[in-house]
Parts: C-alpha cells; structure tokens; sequence
C-alpha cells in the first residue's frame, strides 16, 4: 500500500473539494483545507490559479508524479492540434485511467494497484505498468481470480459513476474496448478542471 493510495483523501482536504465526487470524501462534512489556518482564505495569485489546477489534475488520475505529468504535457505540446485537448487525452489513454473509467475498481488509486499486481490484460497480453498508454480499439480485460473479488464487484455495481461513451465494457464478462481518445468536454470529472491554466503553469 503507498503513501499516495493512503494519503488520498488528503488531498481532497488540501484543495478543499471532493475531487472525485465519492460519497466518503471528508469535504462533504469540512469544505476547508486542513489545520488551524484551513478556513483562511485570500486571493490567489495568477500562480496560484495555475498551481491548483496542476494540483487538481495531477491529483484526480492517482497523483501521479511529477516526472510523469511533466512527460505528458511535453508530449502533448509535440502533437498537432490543442495543448490543452492533447493533455486530457494523454492521460485519459493511462490504463490505469481507463481500469478506473470502465469501473473495475471504485478510485484511480485502486486502479494503478490493480495494474501493479498484474491483474490486467491490454489485447490478451498482461500489463502491468499503469502508465502504458492505450491506442484506439484496444481491448482490456481482468486476469484470474480478480474477478470475483469482492472489492471488484462492488465498484462495478456501483452508482457513483457511468462508463463514458469513448468506451465499452462487459462487468459479467470483466472486459472493454478502449474506442478512442476524448475530447476535454467528454470527460466526466466531477469538478471543473482548468487545463488551460496547467499549460500556462508549465509555459511559465
């Protein structure tokens, strides 16, 4: 168990928001930061804006490292087309992203240790780096055992969240077809995200 997983509704606490819209966020009883000074608010700066957006989005998909999320927005400015539609749809091709979107497990933290562990299938092959991007038409499965997992189970039964349309997903089966990469606007966070404003942040 990492830091990162046990750490996760710290972060929620730290933003002040329910950032992935779970009913067991502690912002739904203290929409304030944590410690003495929690409930002081003041302007933030232009930098500011830009860091908590960082913050928001890096959060949001496990808190993935910085390296990482540094590598992605350095890809996304190589491609043709929009920086900030290009970072979206990087990190909503993660396999770690798209376990959780198709609702294998209830949190992207759950999702990177599913993928660490081996548990998942990209195209009949086993994967198991959370990171590995998946291309248009791949097809991700749940290996063994895990299936009948009762952790796995739940979260595909659970009403919290919809599977998005740039996807398909079988739960008696336990396997998806990954369509295509989405547009911002496609993508169901549950808070607003600004990625304008981390290509701002990195651009600086």
């Amino acid at each position: 168990m990492t830091k990162r997983i046990n750490a996760k509704y710290k972060i929620d606490r730290r933003l002040g928001i329910n950032l992935w819209g779970r009913a067991k966020s502690p912002v739904n009883n203290r929409s304030y930061g944590p410690g003495q000074h929690g409930q002081q608010r003041s302007k933030p700066s232009d930098y500011g804006l830009q860091l908590r957006a960082k913050q928001k989005l890096k959060g949001y998909y496990g808190n993935i490292s910085e390296r990482q999320f540094r590598r992605l927005y350095q890809e996304a400015i190589r491609r043709r087309g929009d920086t900030s539609e290009n970072l979206i749809e990087l990190l909503e091709r993660r396999l770690d992203a798209v376990v959780y979107r198709m609702k294998f497990v209830a949190t992207p933290f759950a999702a990177r240790q599913l993928v660490n562990h081996g548990h998942v299938a990209v195209n009949g092959k086993r994967v198991n780096i959370p990171s590995f991007q998946l291309k248009d038409g791949d097809e991700i499965s749940l290996i063994g055992k895990i299936k009948e997992n009762a952790n796995v189970m739940g979260a595909t039964q659970s009403n919290e969240r919809d599977v998005p349309e740039y996807m398909t997903v079988d739960h008696k089966k336990m396997e998806g077809k990954y369509i295509r990469g989405p547009k911002f606007t496609e993508v169901p966070y549950p808070v607003h995200m600004e990625p304008n404003l981390v290509i701002e942040f990195y651009s600086r």
